[in-house]
């Protein structure tokens, strides 16, 4: 089979969510990469260099800068009688592609898998993350979103691979961006970090989440992460929630403080390989899932965690 996959990319560098989506794809069938955006060129050397990839279609034009699904998915349609399966991430930029594209194939998506099992037999969560469901497909065409913490990236190749130009630039005039916000950390990114500390609403307010779980994240070089609760409570913005509502992540190491463990939050974060949890109430539910659990006082135990670690 030959994959089409939707890069993920800020103009200049292709973003953590495509690696996860090639490695998905290489164990479909051949791997391209489309590239779309403008001033985007070294978008596509990179992804031309990751392995796994067999050519890269780069769609350079204004049309495409700031990567709207409705001009996207039309692209995306234009090549996919060259491809049988289309790939997309399941990100923000994913989830407005791959329906699209999906309903004019007139084919059903096959939505967020965790494992491919053979080329048309995937599996995916359900009930949030309490089951996994096996899915076979004979449609015509696949149309696919890849769970972007399930996959890990195949790596850098030495040589590139084929890049070609793709001519078709086609701007429907359905939407425009009128403008974005874009928080800039020096953190790592919250989908794609190795270490995440995360709090809960026992946080108690925002001025005090702050407070006690930055330290602990700078010393570790740790992204920061929240329990839903915490956000609706205004202890930090949406963009931080870890959940079935926010973000999936599967880092090395997780710590959930304060965190009671909500279904919701699981199927956000029980992927993780190992899980510190650390909470006064010896019944919350996130002990269950925990690899090393600590029933205390969690103001208690953040500063002599931190006193441990010289911090």
């Amino acid at each position: 089979m030959k994959t089409l996959v939707l890069a993920e990319h800020n103009g200049s560098a292709v973003e953590s969510a495509t690696y996860a989506a090639i490695a998905a794809a290489a164990l479909i069938g051949g791997v391209e990469v489309l590239v779309a955006g403008f001033g985007c060129g070294a978008a596509a050397d990179e992804a031309a260099r990751l392995e796994g990839v067999d050519r890269v279609l780069l769609a350079d034009a204004p049309a495409y800068r700031d990567q709207l699904a409705e001009n996207v998915s039309a692209l995306v349609l234009s090549l996919m009688p060259q491809f049988d399966a289309f790939i997309a991430p399941t990100t923000s930029r994913g989830k407005g592609v791959a329906p699209r594209v999906a309903a004019i194939l007139d084919v059903m998506q096959i939505s967020d898998i965790v494992a491919v099992d053979a080329p048309r037999v995937f599996r995916r969560p359900i009930y949030a993350g309490n089951a996994i469901q096996t899915v076979t497909s004979d449609e015509a065409k696949l149309v696919v979103t890849v769970r972007i913490s399930a996959f890990r990236s195949l790596g850098v190749r030495d040589g590139a691979c084929e890049i070609v130009s793709v001519s078709q630039a086609e701007e429907l005039g359905l939407s425009e961006l009128i403008g974005s916000d874009i928080v800039k950390s020096d953190r790592p990114e919250l989908a794609s970090a190795k270490i995440i500390v995360s709090g809960g609403r026992a946080l108690r307010d925002a001025e005090t989440f702050a407070r006690t779980l930055t330290p602990l994240a700078d010393r570790l070089g740790a992204a920061i992460g929240a329990s839903r609760a915490a956000v609706d409570a205004g202890y930090i913005s949406n963009e931080y929630q870890v959940g079935q509502t926010g973000k999936i992540v599967a880092p090395e190491v997780y710590f959930a403080i304060g965190i009671s463990g909500a279904i919701q939050h699981l199927a956000g974060m029980k992927e993780s390989r190992v899980i510190i949890a650390i909470n006064s109430d010896p019944d919350a539910p996130i002990f269950q899932v925990a690899d090393y659990a600590l029933v205390g006082d969690l103001f208690e135990a953040i500063p002599e965690i931190l006193e441990h670690l010289g911090a």
